[in-house]
Protein backbone atom coordinates (compact mmCIF):
# COMPACT_ATOMS: atom_id res chain seq x y z
CA UNK A 1 0.00 0.00 0.00
CA UNK A 2 2.72 2.48 1.00
CA UNK A 3 4.69 1.63 -2.15
CA UNK A 4 1.66 2.58 -4.25
CA UNK A 5 1.58 6.03 -2.66
CA UNK A 6 5.31 6.46 -3.03
CA UNK A 7 5.19 5.57 -6.72
CA UNK A 8 2.24 7.91 -7.15
CA UNK A 9 4.15 10.70 -5.47
CA UNK A 10 7.27 10.21 -7.60
CA UNK A 11 5.32 9.94 -10.86
CA UNK A 12 3.31 13.08 -10.09
CA UNK A 13 6.49 14.96 -9.17
CA UNK A 14 7.88 14.01 -12.56
CA UNK A 15 4.70 15.39 -14.16
CA UNK A 16 5.26 18.72 -12.40
CA UNK A 17 8.91 18.65 -13.48
CA UNK A 18 8.02 18.00 -17.14
CA UNK A 19 5.51 20.85 -17.13
CA UNK A 20 8.13 23.20 -15.68
CA UNK A 21 10.51 22.30 -18.51
CA UNK A 22 7.86 22.80 -21.21
CA UNK A 23 6.59 26.13 -19.92
CA UNK A 24 10.08 27.56 -19.47
CA UNK A 25 11.08 26.49 -22.99
CA UNK A 26 8.13 28.42 -24.38
CA UNK A 27 8.24 31.65 -22.39
CA UNK A 28 12.02 32.09 -22.49
CA UNK A 29 12.12 31.79 -26.30
CA UNK A 30 9.34 34.27 -27.06
CA UNK A 31 11.72 36.58 -29.00
CA UNK A 32 12.80 33.64 -31.16
CA UNK A 33 9.16 32.65 -31.75
CA UNK A 34 8.39 36.23 -32.76
CA UNK A 35 11.30 36.30 -35.21
CA UNK A 36 10.46 32.91 -36.72
CA UNK A 37 6.87 33.84 -37.54
CA UNK A 38 7.39 37.56 -38.16
CA UNK A 39 4.88 38.54 -35.48
CA UNK A 40 4.79 42.30 -35.01
CA UNK A 41 5.25 44.00 -31.63
CA UNK A 42 1.61 45.10 -31.81
CA UNK A 43 0.32 41.57 -32.41
CA UNK A 44 2.61 39.77 -29.96
CA UNK A 45 0.64 40.76 -26.81
CA UNK A 46 -2.47 39.24 -28.38
CA UNK A 47 -0.75 35.89 -28.76
CA UNK A 48 0.74 36.07 -25.28
CA UNK A 49 -2.60 36.96 -23.68
CA UNK A 50 -4.42 34.20 -25.56
CA UNK A 51 -2.44 31.45 -23.82
CA UNK A 52 -3.53 32.20 -20.21
CA UNK A 53 -7.08 33.02 -21.35
CA UNK A 54 -7.40 29.64 -23.08
CA UNK A 55 -5.72 27.98 -20.10
CA UNK A 56 -8.43 29.45 -17.89
CA UNK A 57 -11.06 28.01 -20.23
CA UNK A 58 -9.28 24.65 -20.08
CA UNK A 59 -9.37 24.75 -16.29
CA UNK A 60 -13.12 25.53 -16.28
CA UNK A 61 -13.76 22.63 -18.68
CA UNK A 62 -11.67 20.38 -16.45
CA UNK A 63 -13.91 21.24 -13.50
CA UNK A 64 -16.81 19.78 -15.51
CA UNK A 65 -14.91 16.79 -16.82
CA UNK A 66 -13.71 15.54 -13.44
CA UNK A 67 -17.30 14.89 -12.45
CA UNK A 68 -17.18 11.94 -14.85
CA UNK A 69 -13.52 11.33 -15.62
CA UNK A 70 -10.71 10.74 -13.17
CA UNK A 71 -8.11 13.53 -12.98
CA UNK A 72 -5.36 10.97 -13.63
CA UNK A 73 -6.79 10.32 -17.09
CA UNK A 74 -6.92 14.02 -17.90
CA UNK A 75 -3.34 14.47 -16.74
CA UNK A 76 -2.17 11.36 -18.58
CA UNK A 77 -3.29 12.71 -21.95
CA UNK A 78 -3.03 16.47 -21.48
CA UNK A 79 0.70 16.36 -20.72
CA UNK A 80 1.70 14.80 -24.06
CA UNK A 81 -0.61 17.28 -25.83
CA UNK A 82 1.20 20.20 -24.14
CA UNK A 83 4.58 18.84 -25.19
CA UNK A 84 3.49 18.17 -28.77
CA UNK A 85 1.94 21.64 -28.98
CA UNK A 86 5.28 23.06 -27.84
CA UNK A 87 6.96 21.22 -30.71
CA UNK A 88 4.29 22.61 -33.04
CA UNK A 89 5.22 26.14 -31.95
CA UNK A 90 8.83 25.47 -32.90
CA UNK A 91 8.19 23.58 -36.13
CA UNK A 92 5.58 25.77 -37.88
CA UNK A 93 6.29 28.36 -40.55
CA UNK A 94 3.03 30.36 -40.75
CA UNK A 95 1.24 32.59 -38.26
CA UNK A 96 -1.87 30.42 -38.54
CA UNK A 97 0.16 27.40 -37.39
CA UNK A 98 1.49 29.41 -34.45
CA UNK A 99 -2.04 30.45 -33.48
CA UNK A 100 -3.29 26.85 -33.54
CA UNK A 101 -0.26 25.51 -31.64
CA UNK A 102 -0.53 28.18 -28.93
CA UNK A 103 -4.28 27.62 -28.71
CA UNK A 104 -3.84 23.90 -28.15
CA UNK A 105 -1.01 24.59 -25.71
CA UNK A 106 -3.18 26.98 -23.68
CA UNK A 107 -6.22 24.71 -23.46
CA UNK A 108 -4.10 21.67 -22.58
CA UNK A 109 -2.10 23.61 -19.98
CA UNK A 110 -5.32 24.56 -18.20
CA UNK A 111 -6.37 20.91 -17.96
CA UNK A 112 -2.82 19.90 -17.02
CA UNK A 113 -2.36 22.45 -14.24
CA UNK A 114 -5.76 21.70 -12.74
CA UNK A 115 -5.45 17.90 -12.83
CA UNK A 116 -1.86 17.94 -11.51
CA UNK A 117 -2.87 19.94 -8.48
CA UNK A 118 -5.97 17.78 -7.96
CA UNK A 119 -3.77 14.70 -7.70
CA UNK A 120 -1.33 16.57 -5.46
CA UNK A 121 -4.10 17.53 -3.04
CA UNK A 122 -5.47 13.99 -2.92
CA UNK A 123 -2.00 12.54 -2.30
CA UNK A 124 -1.43 15.02 0.49
CA UNK A 125 -4.68 13.88 2.07
CA UNK A 126 -3.53 10.26 1.89
CA UNK A 127 -0.13 11.09 3.37
CA UNK A 128 -1.80 13.15 6.12
CA UNK A 129 1.09 15.61 6.06
CA UNK A 130 2.26 18.46 3.86
CA UNK A 131 3.87 17.32 0.59
CA UNK A 132 2.36 19.85 -1.83
CA UNK A 133 5.33 22.20 -1.83
CA UNK A 134 7.55 19.34 -2.95
CA UNK A 135 5.56 18.94 -6.16
CA UNK A 136 5.92 22.63 -6.94
CA UNK A 137 9.63 22.38 -6.14
CA UNK A 138 9.83 19.79 -8.94
CA UNK A 139 8.10 22.30 -11.22
CA UNK A 140 10.68 24.96 -10.29
CA UNK A 141 13.50 22.51 -10.98
CA UNK A 142 11.99 21.78 -14.39
CA UNK A 143 11.73 25.51 -15.04
CA UNK A 144 15.42 25.99 -14.28
CA UNK A 145 16.34 23.13 -16.62
CA UNK A 146 14.03 24.42 -19.35
CA UNK A 147 15.45 27.94 -19.08
CA UNK A 148 18.98 26.52 -19.25
CA UNK A 149 18.13 24.51 -22.37
CA UNK A 150 16.56 27.61 -23.90
CA UNK A 151 19.74 29.58 -23.16
CA UNK A 152 21.82 26.86 -24.83
CA UNK A 153 19.57 26.91 -27.90
CA UNK A 154 19.83 30.67 -28.16
CA UNK A 155 23.59 30.62 -27.52
CA UNK A 156 24.25 28.16 -30.35
CA UNK A 157 21.60 29.77 -32.56
CA UNK A 158 19.62 26.53 -32.91
CA UNK A 159 16.30 26.47 -34.71
CA UNK A 160 13.35 26.28 -32.32
CA UNK A 161 12.33 22.81 -33.45
CA UNK A 162 15.91 21.57 -32.96
CA UNK A 163 15.81 22.85 -29.37
CA UNK A 164 12.35 21.44 -28.68
CA UNK A 165 12.47 18.05 -30.43
CA UNK A 166 14.92 16.21 -28.10
CA UNK A 167 12.98 17.42 -25.05
CA UNK A 168 9.67 16.22 -26.48
CA UNK A 169 11.13 12.89 -27.59
CA UNK A 170 12.38 12.24 -24.05
CA UNK A 171 9.52 13.64 -21.98
CA UNK A 172 6.45 12.32 -23.87
CA UNK A 173 7.19 8.60 -23.44
CA UNK A 174 8.54 9.19 -19.92
CA UNK A 175 5.34 11.01 -18.93
CA UNK A 176 3.15 8.29 -20.43
CA UNK A 177 5.04 5.56 -18.58
CA UNK A 178 5.01 7.51 -15.32
CA UNK A 179 1.26 8.10 -15.62
CA UNK A 180 0.66 4.41 -14.90
CA UNK A 181 1.28 5.10 -11.21
CA UNK A 182 -0.83 8.21 -10.71
CA UNK A 183 -3.08 8.05 -7.64
CA UNK A 184 -6.55 9.60 -7.81
CA UNK A 185 -8.60 11.01 -4.96
CA UNK A 186 -10.84 7.95 -4.67
CA UNK A 187 -7.86 5.60 -4.88
CA UNK A 188 -5.96 7.53 -2.22
CA UNK A 189 -8.97 7.28 0.06
CA UNK A 190 -9.17 3.54 -0.41
CA UNK A 191 -12.33 3.52 -2.53
CA UNK A 192 -12.30 0.37 -4.54
CA UNK A 193 -14.50 1.64 -7.32
CA UNK A 194 -14.93 5.36 -7.31
CA UNK A 195 -16.69 5.47 -10.64
CA UNK A 196 -20.15 5.64 -9.13
CA UNK A 197 -19.04 8.52 -6.95
CA UNK A 198 -18.18 10.64 -9.98
CA UNK A 199 -21.19 9.55 -11.97
CA UNK A 200 -23.53 10.50 -9.18
CA UNK A 201 -22.83 14.19 -9.02
CA UNK A 202 -20.27 16.94 -8.87
CA UNK A 203 -17.76 16.57 -6.05
CA UNK A 204 -17.11 19.91 -4.48
CA UNK A 205 -19.99 21.55 -6.33
CA UNK A 206 -21.23 23.03 -3.07
CA UNK A 207 -18.01 25.01 -2.60
CA UNK A 208 -18.63 28.12 -4.68
CA UNK A 209 -16.52 31.14 -5.50
CA UNK A 210 -17.89 33.03 -2.50
CA UNK A 211 -16.41 30.47 -0.10
CA UNK A 212 -13.20 30.26 -2.10
CA UNK A 213 -12.88 34.03 -2.58
CA UNK A 214 -10.09 34.61 -0.01
CA UNK A 215 -8.02 31.84 -1.59
CA UNK A 216 -8.79 33.12 -5.10
CA UNK A 217 -7.50 36.55 -4.09
CA UNK A 218 -4.33 35.07 -2.60
CA UNK A 219 -3.73 33.06 -5.79
CA UNK A 220 -4.25 36.17 -7.94
CA UNK A 221 -1.95 38.33 -5.83
CA UNK A 222 0.76 35.65 -5.77
CA UNK A 223 0.76 35.41 -9.57
CA UNK A 224 0.75 39.18 -9.95
CA UNK A 225 3.94 39.14 -7.92
CA UNK A 226 5.39 36.24 -9.90
CA UNK A 227 4.61 37.78 -13.29
CA UNK A 228 6.13 41.07 -12.12
CA UNK A 229 9.42 39.32 -11.48
CA UNK A 230 9.39 37.25 -14.68
CA UNK A 231 8.44 40.16 -16.96
CA UNK A 232 10.07 43.20 -15.36
CA UNK A 233 13.11 42.13 -13.31
CA UNK A 234 15.60 42.46 -16.19
CA UNK A 235 14.21 45.79 -17.42
CA UNK A 236 14.03 47.16 -13.87
CA UNK A 237 17.61 46.26 -13.07
CA UNK A 238 18.95 47.71 -16.31
CA UNK A 239 16.79 50.81 -16.79
CA UNK A 240 16.11 51.83 -13.19
CA UNK A 241 19.11 50.52 -11.26
CA UNK A 242 21.67 51.02 -14.03
CA UNK A 243 23.04 47.49 -14.33
CA UNK A 244 24.70 46.03 -17.40
CA UNK A 245 22.64 43.99 -19.86
CA UNK A 246 24.44 40.83 -18.76
CA UNK A 247 23.83 41.46 -15.06
CA UNK A 248 20.16 42.20 -15.76
CA UNK A 249 19.61 38.55 -16.72
CA UNK A 250 20.65 37.35 -13.25
CA UNK A 251 17.68 38.32 -11.02
CA UNK A 252 15.18 35.95 -12.63
CA UNK A 253 17.64 33.06 -12.39
CA UNK A 254 18.23 33.90 -8.74
CA UNK A 255 14.47 34.12 -8.22
CA UNK A 256 13.97 30.66 -9.74
CA UNK A 257 16.72 29.10 -7.62
CA UNK A 258 15.42 30.61 -4.38
CA UNK A 259 11.91 29.49 -5.35
CA UNK A 260 13.22 25.95 -5.70
CA UNK A 261 15.05 26.12 -2.37
CA UNK A 262 12.05 27.58 -0.55
CA UNK A 263 9.68 24.94 -1.90
CA UNK A 264 12.14 22.12 -1.23
CA UNK A 265 12.15 22.93 2.50
CA UNK A 266 8.67 24.45 2.73
CA UNK A 267 6.85 21.21 3.56
CA UNK A 268 9.01 20.80 6.65
CA UNK A 269 8.04 24.31 7.72
CA UNK A 270 4.34 23.51 7.31
CA UNK A 271 4.69 20.33 9.36
CA UNK A 272 6.61 22.13 12.07
CA UNK A 273 4.81 25.50 12.28
CA UNK A 274 1.55 25.00 10.38
CA UNK A 275 0.28 26.40 7.09
CA UNK A 276 -0.96 29.68 8.56
CA UNK A 277 2.46 30.63 9.91
CA UNK A 278 4.23 29.63 6.69
CA UNK A 279 1.81 31.62 4.52
CA UNK A 280 2.06 34.68 6.74
CA UNK A 281 5.83 34.45 6.80
CA UNK A 282 5.99 34.02 3.04
CA UNK A 283 3.76 37.03 2.44
CA UNK A 284 5.80 39.24 4.77
CA UNK A 285 9.10 38.14 3.20
CA UNK A 286 7.72 38.72 -0.32
CA UNK A 287 6.42 42.16 0.61
CA UNK A 288 9.83 42.94 2.09
CA UNK A 289 11.42 41.83 -1.18
CA UNK A 290 9.28 44.27 -3.17
CA UNK A 291 10.12 47.03 -0.70
CA UNK A 292 13.84 46.37 -1.12
CA UNK A 293 13.47 46.36 -4.92
CA UNK A 294 11.52 49.63 -4.87
CA UNK A 295 14.06 51.39 -2.67
CA UNK A 296 17.25 49.75 -3.94
CA UNK A 297 20.13 52.20 -4.50
CA UNK A 298 21.85 49.89 -6.95
CA UNK A 299 21.75 46.62 -8.87
CA UNK A 300 23.10 44.36 -6.11
CA UNK A 301 20.56 45.60 -3.61
CA UNK A 302 17.89 45.01 -6.24
CA UNK A 303 19.04 41.42 -6.64
CA UNK A 304 18.74 40.97 -2.87
CA UNK A 305 15.12 42.06 -3.18
CA UNK A 306 14.41 39.56 -5.96
CA UNK A 307 16.05 36.86 -3.85
CA UNK A 308 13.66 37.63 -1.00
CA UNK A 309 10.77 37.54 -3.46
CA UNK A 310 11.64 34.00 -4.48
CA UNK A 311 11.78 32.82 -0.89
CA UNK A 312 8.50 34.52 0.00
CA UNK A 313 6.25 33.95 -3.00
CA UNK A 314 7.22 30.30 -3.48
CA UNK A 315 5.06 28.99 -0.62
CA UNK A 316 1.83 30.81 -1.43
CA UNK A 317 0.53 28.98 -4.51
CA UNK A 318 1.07 25.37 -3.32
CA UNK A 319 -0.48 26.13 0.05
CA UNK A 320 -3.44 27.86 -1.61
CA UNK A 321 -4.23 24.74 -3.64
CA UNK A 322 -3.87 22.60 -0.52
CA UNK A 323 -6.17 24.89 1.47
CA UNK A 324 -8.83 24.83 -1.27
CA UNK A 325 -8.81 21.05 -1.35
CA UNK A 326 -8.98 20.83 2.43
CA UNK A 327 -11.86 23.32 2.60
CA UNK A 328 -13.85 21.45 -0.06
CA UNK A 329 -13.44 18.10 1.62
CA UNK A 330 -14.30 19.43 5.05
CA UNK A 331 -17.55 20.83 3.63
CA UNK A 332 -18.39 17.94 1.29
CA UNK A 333 -16.81 14.93 3.02
CA UNK A 334 -16.45 12.77 -0.10
CA UNK A 335 -13.23 11.61 -1.79
CA UNK A 336 -12.68 13.76 -4.84
CA UNK A 337 -14.64 16.67 -3.41
CA UNK A 338 -11.57 18.85 -3.73
CA UNK A 339 -11.28 18.47 -7.52
CA UNK A 340 -13.83 21.10 -8.52
CA UNK A 341 -12.48 23.56 -5.94
CA UNK A 342 -8.93 23.12 -7.26
CA UNK A 343 -10.09 23.66 -10.86
CA UNK A 344 -11.96 26.84 -9.90
CA UNK A 345 -9.02 28.17 -7.95
CA UNK A 346 -6.63 27.36 -10.80
CA UNK A 347 -8.42 29.91 -13.02
CA UNK A 348 -7.05 32.70 -10.81
CA UNK A 349 -3.53 31.52 -11.58
CA UNK A 350 -4.11 32.90 -15.09
CA UNK A 351 -6.01 35.96 -13.87
CA UNK A 352 -2.96 37.03 -11.88
CA UNK A 353 -0.65 36.26 -14.78
CA UNK A 354 -2.77 38.41 -17.11
CA UNK A 355 -3.03 41.34 -14.70
CA UNK A 356 0.50 41.48 -13.30
CA UNK A 357 2.67 42.47 -16.25
CA UNK A 358 0.32 45.08 -17.81
CA UNK A 359 -0.40 46.56 -14.38
CA UNK A 360 3.26 47.19 -13.57
CA UNK A 361 3.97 48.41 -17.10
CA UNK A 362 1.10 50.90 -17.06
CA UNK A 363 2.02 52.22 -13.61
CA UNK A 364 5.67 52.44 -14.57
CA UNK A 365 4.93 54.52 -17.65
CA UNK A 366 2.39 56.76 -15.92
CA UNK A 367 4.19 57.13 -12.59
CA UNK A 368 7.53 55.38 -11.97
CA UNK A 369 8.76 51.82 -11.95
CA UNK A 370 9.90 52.17 -8.35
CA UNK A 371 6.41 53.20 -7.38
CA UNK A 372 4.92 50.42 -9.50
CA UNK A 373 6.78 47.83 -7.40
CA UNK A 374 4.88 49.01 -4.33
CA UNK A 375 1.54 47.86 -5.78
CA UNK A 376 2.32 44.11 -5.86
CA UNK A 377 3.96 44.62 -2.47
CA UNK A 378 0.66 45.81 -0.98
CA UNK A 379 -1.34 43.10 -2.76
CA UNK A 380 0.92 40.31 -1.51
CA UNK A 381 0.80 41.76 1.99
CA UNK A 382 -3.01 41.47 1.93
CA UNK A 383 -2.42 37.71 2.09
CA UNK A 384 -1.65 38.14 5.79
CA UNK A 385 -5.27 39.18 6.32
CA UNK A 386 -6.52 35.97 4.69
CA UNK A 387 -4.00 33.65 6.35
CA UNK A 388 -6.67 32.10 8.59
CA UNK A 389 -8.21 30.56 5.47
CA UNK A 390 -5.20 28.22 5.41
CA UNK A 391 -5.86 26.85 8.88
CA UNK A 392 -6.43 23.10 9.09
CA UNK A 393 -8.18 21.13 11.78
CA UNK A 394 -5.59 19.19 13.76
CA UNK A 395 -6.92 15.87 12.47
CA UNK A 396 -6.80 16.89 8.79
CA UNK A 397 -3.98 16.24 6.31
CA UNK A 398 -1.29 18.86 5.92
CA UNK A 399 -1.78 20.38 9.35
CA UNK A 400 -0.31 17.90 11.76
CA UNK A 401 2.15 15.11 12.17
CA UNK A 402 -0.17 12.13 11.78
CA UNK A 403 1.08 9.18 9.84
CA UNK A 404 -1.14 7.76 7.08
CA UNK A 405 -3.67 5.22 8.21
CA UNK A 406 -4.19 2.01 6.29
CA UNK A 407 -7.68 3.10 5.25
CA UNK A 408 -6.25 6.25 3.65
CA UNK A 409 -3.92 4.36 1.36
CA UNK A 410 -5.24 2.97 -1.88
CA UNK A 411 -4.57 1.72 -5.33
CA UNK A 412 -2.86 3.58 -8.14
CA UNK A 413 -4.76 4.79 -11.18
CA UNK A 414 -3.27 2.10 -13.41
CA UNK A 415 -6.01 0.53 -15.49
CA UNK A 416 -8.79 2.86 -14.29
Amino acid sequence: MTDVLRRGRVSLAFGFFAQGVAFALLVTRIPAVQDRYGVSDALLPVFLAAVPILAGIGSVVTERLVRRVRPSRLLRWSQPVVLLALLGVGAGDRVAVLAVALGVFGLAVGALDASMNMLGVSLQRAYRRSIMLGFHAAYSLGGILGASLAWAGAHWDLALWVSYLPVVVVLVPAALVGSRWYVDGESAAGDGGGGAERAGGAPGAGVGFKVLLPLCLVMTFAYIGDSTVSNWSAKYLQDVLGSSEQLATVPYNVYMVTTLVGRAVGDFGVRRFGAVAVVRGGAVVAAGGFAVVAGAPGAWAGMLGFTLLGLGLCVLVPQTFAAAGRLAEERDGRPGASDAAVARLNVFNYVGFLIGSPLVGALGDAWSYRGAMLVPMVLVLVTVVYARSFEARPDRYGGGHERPRTADVGRGSNGL
